[in-house]
């Protein structure tokens, strides 16, 4: 801890976005970087406190305090080595991971303003990028072959590790290159896709194959031989993610302009990446009444896409009731805090509601005109469990000939696999988020290396 007294004396000191003005005419990414001083400055923050609970509170087990303490002393080699022994990929999660860390800050939980460890975290990687300590390895070979099924954060964790441990991985994956819902469920103004192409390029170098437009049965593993070249492997890794989206079975689902959230990301992601769409193919909100339903991330990065595609305007309704600002005594620590998150495609502008139901689509000629919704409120359940939905006003209708459903995913039923077979990731636990994903990949690896026979 180099300089004790700078939590008292640093004020929290944000990046920040690009000027809304400025982004909504492109998908850069948002978010700004601060320059090495302030950067520096910034990690003198961390406290280093006797019980790191942002260590704690990581999926990753990450060593905040230690690479916070190399950072503001200007060893960024030594913070990088200190970071990619619990993360495999701080490019990604120091750009979009919530920062569960953040949250479990004392800084945060004294005085609302934790260590930027997330920005913190961002910055030593590209550093690392940039000064060449993100070196290539060649593990020495133990003989051992093993397929991993999806190229999502979690196959992508689990392929690295094992391909350190020595294993040969070919890594298998149904879509046109890897990352999942890194590279087609996240925009670009969040994460550029040369950030994943980045990575995929070193673990290419070190050894990781990647096989593109190979979807498999899950039912057949048992006896599968993945590829000719492959053979059987000894073992084989399921990280296939949450591929069913929660749909909304309401009146008029049918009607044309109505989409998954996913249908509007991962093509627009295409679109930038040079994939064509015919004009019936295309989904977009240019020049449209966009109607989000579903309060979530996915719900934000849909606010952002359209607003960049042109909308005329767009609405976003949660059924969920409005967290509050700033502090919820429902949530105390160690909880997650329930409170109320404006995102930069929030601040680029959007109609916000909550507590709002759905009970019809509505249209014309085949088409989307509007969606007929109603105010309720929640009372609780007198058997406890969820609480119950009551009418708090009188149904209304919505224009919007986009509607957009951005309400989670269904976690999948796995079949029973061979004792050989492993599952990493949301297609073991459901949905959740990248650093959890990372988190699975990386233990999942370790159960594969101590399944094998050395």
């Amino acid at each position: 801890m180099g300089n004790p007294k700078a939590f008292l004396t640093v004020p929290r000191k944000e990046a920040g976005y690009r000027p809304v003005h400025d982004r909504i005419h492109d998908f850069g990414e948002v978010e700004q970087t601060l320059n090495t001083r302030d950067r520096q400055e910034q990690a003198s923050r961390c406290m280093d406190c006797g019980v790191p609970f942002c260590h704690w509170a990581c999926p990753l087990g990450n060593k905040d305090p230690e690479w916070n303490d190399a950072l503001y002393r200007g060893e960024w080699e030594t913070a990088y080595k200190i970071l990619k022994k619990t993360n495999d990929f701080p490019e990604f999660t120091g750009r979009i991971c919530p920062a569960l860390c953040e949250k479990s800050c004392v800084l945060y939980l004294t005085t609302g303003e934790a260590v930027t460890n997330r920005e913190n975290e961002c910055a030593i990687a590209e550093r690392a990028y940039l000064e060449g300590y993100v070196t290539i390895e060649h593990p020495e070979r133990n003989g051992k072959k093993v397929a991993v099924i999806g190229a999502g954060p979690a196959g992508l964790a689990a392929a690295n590790q094992l391909n350190y441990k020595g294993y040969e991985v070919t890594v298998f994956d149904k879509n046109e290159a890897a990352g999942g819902l890194l590279r087609y469920g996240i925009p670009n103004f969040k994460l550029n896709k040369s950030i994943i192409d980045r990575r995929i390029r070193v673990m290419e170098q070190e050894g990781v194959k990647f096989v593109y437009g190979k979807e498999f049965n899950l039912e057949e593993l048992d006896n599968l031989e993945i590829l000719e070249e492959l053979g059987k492997p000894d073992a084989i890794v399921v990280a296939t993610g949450t591929p069913e989206a929660r749909d909304l079975k309401a009146p008029g689902r049918e009607l044309k302009g109505i989409h998954l959230a996913l249908e509007l990301l991962s093509q627009q992601n295409r679109v930038l990446a040079g994939m064509e769409f015919s004009k019936e193919e295309r989904v977009t909100a240019k020049g449209k009444k966009v109607l989000v339903i579903g309060g979530g991330d996915t719900g934000s990065d849909c606010i952002g896409t359209s607003h960049r595609q042109g909308a005329k305007s767009v609405t976003q309704i949660e059924i969920m009731p409005k967290p509050p600002v700033g502090h919820n005594p429902a949530t105390p620590w160690p909880n997650w805090p329930v409170i109320l998150k404006t995102t930069s495609s929030h601040e680029e502008g959007c109609e916000r509601r909550w507590n709002i139901n759905t009970l019809e689509f509505l249209g014309k000629d085949g088409k989307v005109t509007g969606v007929r919704v109603q105010p309720i409120d929640w009372k609780p359940n007198p058997e406890g469990g969820r609480p119950i939905m009551v009418e708090a006003g009188e149904p209304e209708v919505i224009e919007a000939d986009l509607v957009l459903l951005a309400m989670g995913f269904i976690k999948p039923t796995q079949p029973k696999f061979p004792e050989n077979v492993f599952v990493a990731g949301d297609a073991a636990n459901g949905a959740s988020l990248v650093v959890r994903a990372i988190a699975s990949g990386r233990k999942t690896a370790e159960a594969v290396d101590e399944f094998l026979p050395k």
